[in-house]
């Protein structure tokens, strides 16, 4: 009876355990749903769901452009009308809505891409050939010897309309005695744009073909000036002109400041980066300051605000203006027309184009009324690209520029919302103590003076940071030395002398302004040397995975985006595959150049060696995905003859690159793999 009763109490001890235990489980899956309806309320509330919409657009403008083969125009938009539909018949029931909204975006962005393929299909040559070209000349850029052009053509030797390209690059060894907006004709030797050196490489034939670029090469003997048969359109005379004054400015400033610093100064003026030299190239990328040959969002922003600030300032000198009439809406108004007159002046990039968009929407924002800065702008531009030139999301630009951008935004939010909680905060509520004090004063600090600085800094790096390892295979742990300094001799020295140089270049009275923009340049170019002379000033990645980019993505986007800790914090899924994705990517032993040309192949102690026709771009391609800091030239190597090259593979094998018939039948019965551009 004793154990009877010992047992039931037992049993009573272990029903009233468990039913404690799932009590308090019910209790906190009920605090978890009620905290995430909350959170989903207050997104809802700062609508940031919808700014998914244009990432979702963009995603499909990505998965257009990686397809194996074309998209369908006419599938896509059904798929979009489909979707839509939907989303209106089911816009009652929030989450059915939401999907569907998503999946329309998606379509939207196919749609965006398949019609961005259909303006610009030009054809484009299939193999390499020399022939006699006439056409336009659209842009020179010059270099310290020679130049780069854009021809327009108008005839071509061989081929005939339907096979004749849009437009060809060419590059001259000799001073071109033509400029934009002339009419030529010449000999060239003309080759098909190259492809991606590696899968999921950079592929300039993707560029090229959105440029309406069909082939590329070297100009041939002498360039003959012709009368057009026909005007040149009004639309090439117009950016002929604007690219004339370009390179007149650049040899004015490259006169003044002669060697890198005049070519730092025509790049951060014209947006012109012809001039500048590798070493110099190598020194501000390692010092992580290679922004600042770019004209992206701090120049585009900092112009629009000289605009806005002279205009309003100019109209205040008329009392009658100032106290009968919306001044502030007047020049915020007519900064938006310089803005964009600097942004065509300087080549019109993606992330000057980004940076247009947003200032432009800002200076909207003021003419009516409305809150500037906010990640709505931000969305905006987003859905500008995607609409205009989906292509421009594949690029490094893109994606290093509208991640920063974010970023900052990101903390600009955080500042306002933390200003706000302070001012509602109880009065009295202080933090006792020495580590009360340091925990307010690291708090305060991030939203002023310095701190503030190197917060946004800091946040706006690591935005950037998977893109520019995936991109580029490299980082540099000294960049929040490196960009403070920067974004000083932008905003003191680099905008203001462009400004001030472009408008007193006609005059002849700009030679002071290079001076000081020269000055700027000298502390630049001494705080790179420093920074790249510090220890393990690059450190260099391999490859990431090809999913990894995406799920990185997502973290800085989920971290962006999201205002609520509870929804930001999914960014920790995305993070952990895809730094597993960043550290776990492809290691290969042979890579082959698309043409045949030229080949890598891993050697006994695990370094690439380069064979065959080399290639400075395609073998730096291949070092940056290997983790590999080398200089191209130095991976040179083979067993080479007349016939081709000869590399042992790792296994002891050998591959053979036959660049002659003479030598194919032997290399096929001695070589393990046989690469050649000829016909075998």
């Amino acid at each position: 009876m004793a154990k009877t009763a010992i047992g039931h109490a037992q049993e009573g001890l272990e029903r009233e355990a468990a039913d404690g235990l799932r009590a308090r489980l019910a209790a906190f899956a009920a605090s978890v749903r009620e905290r995430l309806a909350a959170a989903i309320e207050e997104e809802n509330a700062f609508r940031r769901p919808a700014l998914w919409l244009p990432v979702a657009a963009g995603a499909g403008a990505i998965l257009s452009l990686t397809a194996d083969k074309e998209p369908s125009l006419a599938g896509a938009a059904v798929a979009l009308a489909i979707f839509a539909a939907l989303a209106w018949t089911v816009r009652a029931r929030r989450a059915v809505f939401a999907v569907a909204v998503m999946l329309a975006a998606v379509a939207a962005g196919f749609v965006a891409q398949g019609l961005r393929t259909w303006r610009v299909a030009a054809p484009v040559i299939s193999r390499p050939m020399t022939t006699e070209i006439t056409g336009f000349v659209e842009q020179v850029d010059l270099r310290r010897a020679g130049a780069r052009f854009t021809l327009r053509l108008t005839s071509a030797q061989y081929l005939d309309t339907s096979s004749m390209p849009y437009r060809v690059r060419l590059t001259t060894n000799r001073a071109p005695d033509f400029e934009a907006g002339a009419h030529i004709a010449l000999k060239a030797r003309l080759m098909p744009p190259s492809r991606a050196a590696l899968p999921g490489g950079y592929d300039f034939a993707r560029d090229a073909y959105f440029m309406r670029i069909g082939g590329v090469g070297n100009a041939l003997g002498r360039i003959e000036a012709l009368e057009p048969p026909d005007p040149a359109p009004l639309a090439l005379r117009l950016s002929a002109a604007v690219d004339r004054f370009r390179n007149a400015l650049v040899q004015r400033v490259t006169e003044r400041m002669p060697g890198d610093v005049g070519a730092i100064a025509a790049a951060m003026v014209a947006g012109k980066r012809d001039h500048l030299s590798r070493e110099a190239r190598e020194l501000i990328r390692e010092a992580g300051i290679f922004h600042i040959i770019t004209i992206a969002g701090v120049q585009m922003t900092l112009v629009a605000g000289i605009f806005f600030v002279g205009l309003r300032r100019l109209l205040a000198l008329s009392q009658t203006l100032a106290l009968n009439y919306p001044i502030k809406k007047w020049a915020a108004f007519l900064a938006i027309f310089g803005a964009i007159a600097y942004d065509v002046f300087t080549g019109s990039r993606v992330g000057a184009e980004r940076a247009l968009v947003m200032t432009c929407i800002m200076l909207l924002a003021a003419v009516f009324d409305r809150p500037s800065v906010s990640m709505r702008n931000l969305a905006l531009a987003v859905v500008f690209v995607v609409a205009v030139e989906p292509e421009a999301l594949m690029g490094a630009s893109f994606q290093l520029s509208f991640a920063a951008v974010a970023a900052l935004v990101a903390v600009w939010e955080a500042r306002l919302a933390a200003q706000a909680r302070a001012r509602t905060a109880p009065l009295g509520k202080v933090r006792p103590g020495r580590l009360g004090e340091v925990t307010a004063w690291l708090s305060e600090s991030r939203w002023h003076g310095l701190g503030a600085v190197l917060f946004a800094t800091i946040c706006a790096t690591s935005a950037t940071a998977s893109f520019m390892a995936a991109d580029f295979h490299e980082l540099s742990p000294y960049v929040l030395i490196g960009n403070p300094l920067t974004l000083m001799i932008i905003e003191f020295f680099a905008v203001p002398a462009a400004l001030a140089g472009s408008l007193l270049y006609p005059l002849g009275l700009d030679a002071p302004v290079w001076l000081w923009l020269g000055l700027g340049i000298d502390i630049i170019l001494a705080a790179a040397r420093m920074l790249a002379s510090l220890p393990a000033s690059t450190v260099h990645l391999r490859e990431f995975a090809p999913w990894a980019l995406p799920f990185l993505s997502l973290a800085v986007l989920s971290m962006t985006i999201w205002r609520t800790n509870l929804f930001r914090l999914t960014a920790l899924p995305f993070l952990a595959i895809g730094l597993y994705g960043a550290t776990h990517g492809p290691r290969w032993d042979v890579a082959i150049q698309p043409t045949g040309e030229t080949a890598a192949v891993r050697d006994p102690k695990g370094q690439l060696v380069t064979i065959g026709r080399f290639s400075g771009f395609t073998s730096e391609q291949w070092l940056r995905a290997d983790a590999d800091g080398r200089e191209p030239a130095a991976s040179r190597g083979g067993d080479c003859d007349k016939t081709g090259c000869v590399a042992r593979l790792p296994d002891g094998g050998a591959l053979a690159l036959v660049s002659d018939y003479a030598g194919l039948a032997e290399d096929c019965a001695r070589a393990k793999i046989v690469v050649t551009p000829l016909y075998a």
